[in-house]
């Protein structure tokens, strides 16, 4: 989603001399476009992430509209008490991208992991995060929310080939979309692990069993009243993110299940482990915390045959 990202940032830039990018140090061959084409409105903080958001705090303050762009981890984790400080605490316009959520940047190891950057933030107040599912979807969630005020998470892939064909670039802020109507199980996606989703109701289509796959692209504000009618509609929920098991999508759906009573049994596929030890391709990260499109399918499968013995 990077090309996409600065693709769409260039076009808004053009019409709108607000939009500044901030980056700490990182993201050549990908924001070199966009820094060309502004060089007075490109800036690289080096490895200084505080400084980097301390920076864009007072230029929102002056007006202008940043964008902070790091590796998801950096760029939440290194400066979260200037991001609460700051933008959060003044409901400025920072706008900050993470790129790599989850396990996506595989062989750099767990300091590289974005596991926790939607946890930390989800507990900020007034803090919109976005976690588009495709290319398509993200463009179409930064030409609605780039203006809007106050701050935000732009959760995205590093991958540049995702798409889902269905979602037609579709996007709106507090909204959930549906992949697939099924009665026998429901599927909460967030973000990136959307594709997953999608491949495991394939799977379990092919054993005859029908799911519905909603997507979350949008956890501040949450699709609540969306989630409640979809999730009323079934008595299996299960939620599959590239995230730990708490503070994210999991402990959302948990929520709006106990908040409303919704009689539903409900599963979650997250990493509930420590990512230490050896790496390896994302695909073999997925399967080894149990979040690829294989182990979802296989726990679906398991708890539906467990409830009707």
């Amino acid at each position: 989603m990077r090309k996409a990202f600065i693709q769409k940032l260039i076009e808004l830039a053009d019409k709108d001399k607000r939009i500044y990018l901030l980056t700490g140090d990182l993201g050549y061959f990908v924001v070199e476009p966009f820094a060309e084409k502004f060089p007075d409105r490109f800036i690289n903080a080096g490895v200084a992430e505080q400084n980097m958001m301390g920076m864009a705090t007072g230029m929102a303050e002056a007006g202008m509209i940043p964008f902070v762009y790091s590796i998801a981890t950096f760029a939440t984790l290194r400066p979260y008490e200037f991001i609460r400080n700051g933008p959060v605490l003044h409901n400025l316009p920072v706008k900050i991208v993470g790129i790599g959520g989850g396990v996506e940047y595989s062989h750099h190891g767990p300091t590289h992991f974005g596991l926790d950057d939607v946890g930390a933030l989800r507990v900020q107040p007034g803090l919109s995060i976005i976690t588009p599912c495709d290319s398509a979807q993200l463009k179409t969630a930064l030409q609605k929310t780039w203006d809007m005020p106050g701050p935000a998470y732009y959760r995205l892939s590093k991958n540049e080939n995702i798409s889902l064909p269905e979602l037609n670039g579709n996007f709106e802020l507090g909204k959930l979309d549906l992949l697939a109507n099924g009665q026998d199980a429901l599927i909460i996606a967030m973000g990136n692990s959307a594709t997953e989703a999608a491949k495991a109701e394939s799977l379990l289509r092919q054993q005859g069993i029908q799911a519905t796959v909603a997507l979350v692209s949008s956890m501040n504000p949450s699709p609540e009243e969306h989630l409640i009618e979809t999730i009323s509609r079934h008595r299996h929920v299960f939620t599959v993110e590239s995230h730990y098991i708490n503070g994210a999508l999991g402990s959302m759906i948990s929520e709006v299940i106990a908040e409303n009573g919704l009689n539903a049994r409900l599963t979650r596929l997250a990493v509930r482990q420590n990512p230490h030890g050896a790496v390896g391709s994302e695909q073999y990260l997925q399967e080894r915390f149990g979040i690829s499109a294989k182990c979802v399918a296989d726990t679906v499968v398991k708890c539906l045959n467990l409830a009707a013995r």
